[in-house]
């Protein structure tokens, strides 16, 4: 049974969003972020309570998607982390991978390491695949401590410590009992090999847990006032778990809204349209300040253990999503050979885009759509931020004059394209170039900005159909109540497939089951999900397979062989290494879906819009006012408070009963 009421709020670069479900079904509430966010989150809820009219006492459970720890890696404002490594490999965060950032630039410069070298520390010891070959000296680590007085946080990653954790345990225990620090131990965030990464990981993770844990100690003392339930936060890996596990695991969360808003998306679409029409769908999220990408086949949303953000590998589990630099905030501006380019950099929730009216000057996306039509002069965002149309012309006419355009309206038509170009490109990175034809996939369109630019984006991929959920504008906070607890463990066991024995690997994976569940504060029966990673001799990378329970080698190498050809065109007859076992271990937590009434169809009025050029007059809509069943013919605009739908010619929307907008293309009457 769920517990009702349940809020969830996902803290977005610009606006927190806010779903709050209780008996009487759904209320969403979007208002504008703060700098320290944990106020704006409980703004978010208060006003979600209001219109449900409830108080937030009566919350019973409160799940949370935040943007701490990915602000404090791209913005670098984490903590000052040292870094201990074993004597001779001080430089491994340097070093990396040798792979040049672009390849024919020769001023390109790579990301400096979090950690720079004046506090990253050596240690005698030495741990090979084999075990330990020589201790750490226990008097060693006692001077180290003196070295790192000034340390904020520390991070511990010696040579092949996921073979035989014991040397790392021993400097962590002495550490931990001398500094009064947060100390992240390489095995136990990420017990895989690749140095790089499982350093990279380790130092991510020590970076950003004292703002984690400053946050969610804030956001816990804030909901105890309010009166409810502590938070439970939602992971990389689309799952949640508690605040006490979160902050012992602080880089779990480095894309913790991105995750939320995938969850939704999937849950949406599958909900109101036939998944067995389409390959699997691509989901579109955009907000204020950047846009999110990725994909949903067979149902299973894709994840990676190779992830990076901010130009830092992050090797733990994490949905699978392309950022790039484009969002209703990002600030439009003409490049030294007189392009117009679009973001990365962005205005924010403060001053924001020129049309809030806020101080903001800079020309962006928000301003864009604001001048052409597709947002209205009388709109209220969230129904918070009003909207200064001149504010917008002044901006954009400033923009026109430095690209040698003729008038504000034609810069606004140029931001809008490029904006369109970027995303467009995102999409193919997650399609065309990982070898999926777009065109056999639908597009979920959700975030404040994303559903006003989905059917722009659709006609440049040749999508057909664009799926816009009744809580689009607050779809990661809507993702959040149905999202099932999840943990996940990794051991790097490396041994040729066939050479391995059974009982083997049960015994590995029994301890990566008890690990995992070990993890979770749910009492609920745990589904556990097992996989390996599997490559062929003599390979650098390695593709993820399925391992039933009781396990079958004959059968982990038949799906290694079938995804091996489904991903590179060919099988091999060389050896299969088994080189990584995972395990997942999960709560269901099912949302039932919400109930949708609408009302009347009739637009409640017209303005100007202008498509391909033309300055046509358009039906505006309030979405809650439209029927089940109800067709819409483009152009046209579907209003709500959080977001706006832009219906282009020849696309027709229809209502679903559950309130999801679902656009076709091509089917007007």
């Amino acid at each position: 049974m769920v517990a009702v009421p349940r809020v969830s709020v996902d803290v977005g670069g610009t606006f927190t969003d806010v779903a709050l479900l209780t008996e009487a079904g759904l209320a969403t509430a979007k208002v504008p972020s703060t700098e320290a966010q944990s106020e704006g989150v409980v703004a978010g809820i208060e006003k979600a309570c209001e219109r449900a009219n409830i108080a937030p006492s009566d919350i019973e459970a409160f799940t949370h998607a935040m943007t701490v720890s990915v602000n404090a890696l791209l913005e670098r404002t984490g903590a000052e982390t040292a870094l201990v490594t074993t004597a001779g490999f001080r430089d491994v965060l340097e070093i990396g991978r040798q792979t040049r950032p672009s390849l024919y630039d020769l001023d390109a410069e790579k990301t400096p390491p979090l950690v720079p070298r004046r506090n990253r520390f050596e240690i005698a010891e030495r741990t090979t695949v084999d075990g330990i070959e020589e201790p750490v000296d226990t008097a060693d680590v006692h001077a180290l401590a003196d070295e790192l007085e000034d340390a904020e946080s520390v991070a511990i990653s010696l040579l092949h410590a996921y073979r035989d954790g014991a040397n790392e345990s021993t400097v962590a225990e002495i550490l931990r009992e001398r500094l009064d620090v947060p100390v992240s131990v390489s095995h136990e965030v990420l017990s895989a090999f690749r140095e790089y990464e499982r350093t990279s990981t380790t130092v991510a993770d020590a970076y950003v847990r004292p703002a984690i844990d400053s946050y969610l100690g804030e956001l816990t003392s804030r909901a105890e006032r309010l009166g409810i339930p502590s938070p439970r936060v939602m992971q990389s890996n689309g799952g949640i778990a508690d605040a006490e596990t979160v902050r012992d695991h602080a880089v779990t969360t480095v894309l913790s809204g991105p995750a939320a808003g995938v969850v939704g998306a999937a849950t949406s679409a599958e909900r109101s349209v036939d998944p067995t029409e389409f390959e699997g769908f691509v989901t579109f999220d955009m907000g204020g300040t950047s846009s999110d990408v990725s994909l949903v086949r067979d149902g299973e949303i894709a994840r990676t253990t190779d992830g990076e953000v901010g130009g830092h590998p992050i090797a733990t589990p994490m949905v699978d999503v392309t950022t790039v630099g484009s969002g209703g905030g990002s600030i439009a501006w003409v490049d030294a050979g007189g392009a117009l380019r679009v973001g990365p950099e962005s205005a924010g929730a403060t001053p924001g885009p020129a049309c809030y009216g806020r101080g903001g000057t800079e020309p962006t996306v928000t301003d864009a759509n604001l001048l052409l039509g597709y947002l209205g002069e009388d709109a209220t965002l969230g129904g918070e931020v009003s909207l200064d149309a001149d504010a917008a012309r002044e901006a954009l006419a400033s923009l026109a004059d430095e690209a040698g355009l003729d008038s504000a309206r034609e810069a606004a038509a140029g931001v809008y394209r490029v904006a369109n170009a970027k995303m467009t490109r995102a999409i193919r990175s997650v399609t065309v170039e990982r070898g999926y034809d777009p065109r056999e996939f639908g597009l979920v369109a959700f975030g404040g900005a994303g559903p006003m630019h989905a059917t722009a984006l659709a006609e440049r991929l040749d999508i057909d159909c664009v799926v816009v959920p009744l809580a689009g504008g607050v779809l990661s906070a809507y993702g959040l109540l149905g999202a099932d607890e999840q943990h996940d463990a990794v051991r790097t066991h490396r041994t040729g497939l066939a050479e391995t024995e059974p009982g083997e690997l049960e015994a590995v994976y029994d301890d990566l089951t008890e690990d995992a569940r070990g993890q979770s504060t749910l009492g609920s029966e745990q589904h556990v999900e097992r996989t390996a990673d599997l490559r062929y001799a003599g390979q650098s990378f390695e593709l993820e397979v399925g391992v039933d329970d009781p396990l079958s080698i004959e059968a982990m190498r038949d799906r290694f062989h079938t995804a091996h050809e489904r991903a590179y065109g060919y099988q091999m007859d060389e050896q299969v290494e088994l080189v990584t076992l995972r395990v997942a271990a999960s709560v269901e937590n099912d949302v039932p879906p919400t109930s949708y009434t609408g009302g009347d169809d009739t637009p409640v009025r017209n303005r100007y819009g202008v498509f391909d050029g033309s300055r046509r007059t358009i039906p505006v809509y309030v979405r809650e006012s439209l029927a089940p069943d109800e067709r819409i013919d483009g152009p046209a605009v579907v209003e709500d408070d959080e977001s706006t739908v832009v219906v282009r010619p020849s696309w027709t929307g229809t209502v679903r009963p559950d309130g999801t907008l679902v656009l076709n293309r091509g089917e007007q009457a």
